[in-house]
């Protein structure tokens, strides 16, 4: 680049980091939601976007309960096992949906989108927050399949709609808080592929080593000690206390503490790292 060329581009960088210093919030919110409607969009012109979140809580329903249904509950209990593994499914899913976000903002930067919106005077933490609030709502709807599965083999509330609600909502305010953990690598990576092979490393120890598929007390002792500080240990059996009933306060209270420090670490690193790269 010339000096030139330099001298002229280094104003308009300032103007815009400017310009993005005096976005309101009331004008971040307006900008969240033309680019929340923008991803909708597109998932109503890529229908097929939308098919991890329907058939993976119907896939997954089905494989747990009638393979481990019956190592863990006994052969021909399998539907005693659906009220353990459902609230810790709802863990799963808010894991495996926010791995979509890293690898669909990685994908993003490769096909020129973020160019267009660097030209844009947005704040750049609405695009990360637009993100995050269609992610949520596919969340939501995987959720609202798991459920209904779930209530298709016998699934009961033995508390009442509100605790279940209540159970929705942590998972979701989790699930939220993890998406920017996958934002960040979806900035770093240089592949949505790589993006995928690093996050499948991290969710695999972390879905397989908690209770969500199986009580941490028939595991050998340094495997149950990893269950005990696994995050998605305490989420799903705060999910689980909400619907069956049983001590909650606990278990409610470590899942919001990790989404609360999960956030507070990674969403500055992501906006920062999301400025550099725009």
């Amino acid at each position: 680049m010339s000096a030139a060329t330099a001298e002229a581009t280094a104003p308009a960088r300032r103007e815009t980091a400017a310009d993005e210093g005096r976005i309101g919030p009331r004008a971040n919110l307006r900008h969240i939601g033309a680019l929340a409607r923008r991803n909708m969009l597109q998932i109503k012109q890529d229908p097929e976007s939308m098919f991890d979140a329907v058939l993976m809580p119907v896939v997954f329903t089905l494989l747990f309960v009638y393979v481990f249904g019956g190592a863990v509950s006994g052969k021909g209990n399998q539907h005693a096992y659906v009220n353990y593994v459902i609230p810790g499914l709802m863990a799963m899913m808010g894991m495996n949906i926010a791995m979509a976000v890293g690898t669909g903002i990685n994908d993003d930067f490769k096909k020129g989108v973020m160019d267009r919106f660097r030209t844009m005077p947005i704040a750049r933490s609405s695009v990360l927050i637009a993100k995050i609030v269609v992610e949520v709502g596919r969340m939501m709807i995987a959720t609202a399949i798991l459920l209904g599965m779930g209530f298709a083999l016998g699934l009961t509330i033995k508390t009442d709609v509100l605790h279940l609600l209540a159970s929705i909502a942590l998972s979701m305010v989790f699930g939220a808080s993890l998406m920017w953990i996958f934002i960040l690598l979806g900035l770093t990576m240089n592949t949505a592929q790589s993006v995928q092979g690093v996050a499948m490393l991290v969710l695999m120890p972390l879905q397989f080593g908690s209770s969500i598929f199986a009580k941490p007390s028939t595991m050998p002792g340094w495997l149950e000690g990893f269950t005990k500080v696994n995050p998605l240990s305490n989420l799903a059996d705060a999910a689980r206390a909400l619907i069956n009933g049983g001590a909650v306060a606990h278990s409610v209270w470590v899942t919001l503490a990790w989404s609360a420090g999960i956030t507070l670490v990674t969403a500055p690193l992501a906006v920062a790292r999301f400025r550099r790269k725009t």
